[in-house]
């Protein structure tokens, strides 16, 4: 039996609407600064939601996978999209190479930190960690996209990945916009190189001193925040 797209909607907008909050939803509004509609539903209310999705409308097939997760997606409200990258998330077994193009559509319409931080942790990470041959020639080139969600998406995806980070990646992506003045960039190489170093100090210690005239102050800041006297200051 295919999933019931309609019903799997239905039941998220359904919920969602059952806990909206004028007030929260203006308040999230205002802090994303987007026109996007909100519930005004924080993440323990969307929690019971999400097991009830997880368990009542599982998709069968990796196809099935894509058209849920895009299904959630395409409805009007910020929390559907929260939903629809859990339920990305929560189906592990369809974070596969053949699920790229849906993560790469995903960071380039979410457009914003909230969203594409997510689809870089939480989706890509786990492709560049477990199928590297197939997935690493396509995040290569986001880093020179013309979208900039795209390169901080590159630059941020191996967040989390501690031991099993691509150094010579790490280094090489963040090292290749460090001319951007855009901010989000700089934030992004900025965190990258500061979760890394919980796993390699002294390395990214070296990398960063050598390349100090290159970094921006930010950057420079975020990656050496917990480096200490590794890092002359």
């Amino acid at each position: 039996m295919s999933i019931d797209l309609s019903a799997a909607c239905d039941f998220v907008q359904k919920e969602l609407s059952k806990q909206a909050d004028p007030d929260k939803a203006a308040g999230a509004q205002a802090y994303m600064k987007t026109d996007m509609p909100f519930y005004g539903v924080q993440k323990p209310g969307r929690v019971p939601i999400l097991r009830v999705l997880v368990r009542d409308h599982p998709p069968g097939t990796r196809d099935e996978y894509e058209e849920l997760v895009l299904a959630l997606w395409s409805l009007p409200h910020r929390e559907e999209k929260y939903l629809a990258m859990a339920v990305a998330t929560a189906h592990s077994q369809f974070i596969v190479p053949e699920s790229l193009p849906l993560y790469r559509r995903m960071a380039v319409e979410g457009g914003w930190w909230d969203l594409v931080d997510e689809v870089a942790t939480h989706m890509v990470r786990p492709l560049v960690i477990g199928f590297p041959t197939e997935v690493w020639p396509e995040v290569d080139s986001w880093v020179g996209d013309e979208d900039m969600w795209l390169r901080r998406a590159a630059i941020i995806c191996q967040v989390g990945a501690k031991e099993k980070t691509d150094q010579e990646r790490l280094f090489r992506f963040c090292a290749a916009r460090m001319h951007e003045s855009e901010f989000f960039i700089r934030k992004a190489i900025g965190w990258a190189l500061r979760d890394y170093a919980k796993t390699a100090p002294n390395a990214v210690a070296k990398f960063v001193m050598g390349n100090r005239e290159s970094m921006s102050g930010l950057s420079f800041r975020e990656a050496t925040k917990h480096l200490g006297d590794l890092v002359p200051r």
